[in-house]
């Protein structure tokens, strides 16, 4: 109705998986490498989770189109199924022929067996797709566990995608999925879009609909789409789309955060999402949380602790959470037991959460001078000490490599380890600061005062990209890694057999380690350098300090 209005060839917000509007965010590309990954991997499953209307869906059907000719896909987009039913839909999407009525679950098992054998053998490989997971029942989780079983001598036979909500993640969390979480060789939470990424995917959506005019949106607009929508693609789709609507009925060029307000009271039937409505304060929070499982007691417990927290000069800790967990499980002694671990909690994100905000020249000012000494502040984080030596050398008698690189902070994240910057200050000599967490906003620095909280664009100001790390080199390493350990973590990694016999650096390694090195968003080059040495160290559970997520 409006797109003539804007210059538009067709409509540029439907809620259609429409893969040619996909804006690809790097969230978004590290979820279709994920995808990608589970064609290339060795067996097991892929996970992918996301808010309802994150683009889950359009990154699946985005990924259905680069599937490699020689792939079979089966997928299912209503998994509220039995066993057996899951299995004859499983078996339908193959196109294997249909079992006679009455047929047990061996009986499709057997079909779906010699159905990946034969396509094997064949040099083809079967990739199966389920869309909404989180509906998937207990019982068929554990029979798709049982279908990874289906394996030859080299390798697995089918791979499994699950595509769900968040709350799939809390299911394969439950004691009796031990199993199967141990078999996910690569996740993937999809996230909701930061501001810019809210605009550059508005702007997207408009070029792909033949847009070739200013943006129609004010740019208060804009801002407000970001926070009544969240970031959910399909939440700023509906706005979007009903805005322009309301700015064409009334004869507008443009969209201001006006029309954008009352668009939002239609879409989204008057209300706003939690983001946009008054913040509860704290103690009431915590102690509502607390008293939906511990009763009076707890929850007045609770709203004391978090006050006397929040006077300490904490952010609102993840201790409800802690007493909530704890009451759930233990409700005779919920009082006691959900205070100690919520206090266990709460002083754990207290001491996350003390970092004084700072400025550059605070920074700088209280920075280490003396490299040995930033070396030794990092070694603490891996508890242990650095003798008065030269740091590196100390840190390699204890299995520990350094790493020096000059990038980005998208490698930091992903490496996801506390790191030395060296910063430059105007015309001085380096100096050095501990990266301990990182969020979207803020950088927490450990100095020689203590932790600071530095914003990202002011870091910008004395930080040009170098940093340095320890990580925790394999046994017999010689500048790299012996190929029967790299062979044997691959294969827990990637949740495969482990090789039965001495494994050469061949064809077939080297492709594993690239689907490897896809899945953790690393250059795909088949080499076991620093960097995917860590990513493999991460993958199969080496113990190694992280950075904070302060969101």
């Amino acid at each position: 109705m409006y797109a003539r209005f804007f210059g538009l060839r067709q409509q540029p917000f439907s809620i259609a998986p429409d893969p040619r509007y996909l804006y690809m965010s790097e969230r978004h590309r590290e979820a279709l490498a994920h995808l990608l990954y589970g064609v290339r991997g060795g067996g097991g499953f892929v996970l992918l989770t996301g808010e309802i209307g994150a683009g889950k869906t359009t990154v699946c059907r985005c990924f259905l189109e680069q599937i490699p000719k020689r792939c079979n896909v089966a997928y299912i987009f209503n998994p509220k199924q039995t066993v057996t039913e899951l299995l004859r839909s499983v078996c339908d999407e193959f196109r294997i022929p249909r079992r006679p009525e009455g047929a047990t679950v061996k009986d499709y098992v057997d079909a779906l067996n010699e159905f990946l054998l034969h396509t094997h053998s064949v040099g083809q490989t079967s990739v199966l797709i389920i869309d909404e997971a989180q509906n998937l029942s207990a019982d068929v989780l554990e029979q798709l566990r049982l279908l990874t079983n289906l394996e030859t001598n080299e390798r697995k036979l089918l791979q499994i995608v699950l595509i769900g909500q968040p709350e799939l993640r809390t299911m394969l969390a439950r004691p009796e999925l031990e199993q199967l979480a141990q078999r996910v060789i690569a996740r993937f939470h999809l996230q909701a879009l930061t501001p810019k990424e809210t605009v550059q995917y508005i702007r997207h959506r408009l070029a792909v609909a033949g847009m070739n005019r200013p943006l129609p949106f004010e740019r208060d607009a804009l801002k407000r789409i970001h926070q009544l929508s969240r970031g959910v693609p399909r939440r700023i789709n509906l706005l979007c789309d009903r805005a322009l609507l309301g700015a064409y009925a009334g004869n507008r060029p443009a969209v201001d955060a006006a029309i954008v307000d009352k668009a939002a009271a239609e879409v989204f039937d008057g209300t706003l999402p939690p983001e946009t409505t008054p913040a509860r304060p704290g103690w009431q929070r915590a102690a509502m949380a607390a008293a939906a499982v511990g009763g009076l007691a707890l929850a007045v417990w609770a709203g004391v602790a978090y006050e006397r927290r929040a006077a300490a000069g904490a952010t609102a800790a993840a201790a409800p959470a802690s007493a909530v967990a704890l009451a759930a499980s233990a409700p005779a002694s919920a009082v006691a037991a959900a205070a100690s671990a919520a206090t266990a909690a709460a002083s754990a994100a207290s001491a996350a959460a003390a970092a004084v905000p700072a400025d550059p020249k605070a920074v700088l000012a209280s920075a280490f001078r003396s490299e040995k000494d930033a070396w030794r502040a990092l070694a603490t984080q891996w508890k242990l000490t650095l003798d008065d030596g030269e740091p590196c050398a100390a840190a390699a008698k204890q299995q520990l490599q350094c790493f020096r690189s000059s990038s980005t902070l998208a490698l930091i994240r992903l490496l996801d380890r506390p790191v030395l910057l060296t910063l430059q200050p105007g015309g001085g000599k380096p100096a050095y600061a501990l990266l301990t967490g990182l969020s979207m906003r803020q950088a927490t620095l450990r100095t020689e005062v203590g932790l600071q909280a530095l914003p990202l664009a002011s870091l910008a100001e004395v930080w040009r990209g170098e940093f340095a790390t320890l990580w925790r080199s394999p046994p017999g390493y010689a500048d790299g890694a012996p190929v029967d350990w790299l062979s044997t973590q691959l294969a827990a990694a990637q949740g495969m057999p482990a090789p039965s016999a001495p494994t050469r650096f061949d064809a077939a390694l080297r492709s594993r380690l690239n689907a490897f090195q896809v899945a953790q968003g690393l250059k795909p080059d088949g080499l076991a350098g620093p960097l995917t040495l860590m990513q493999i160290n991460r993958a199969t559970g080496v113990d190694e300090p992280q950075l904070q997520d302060e969101r």
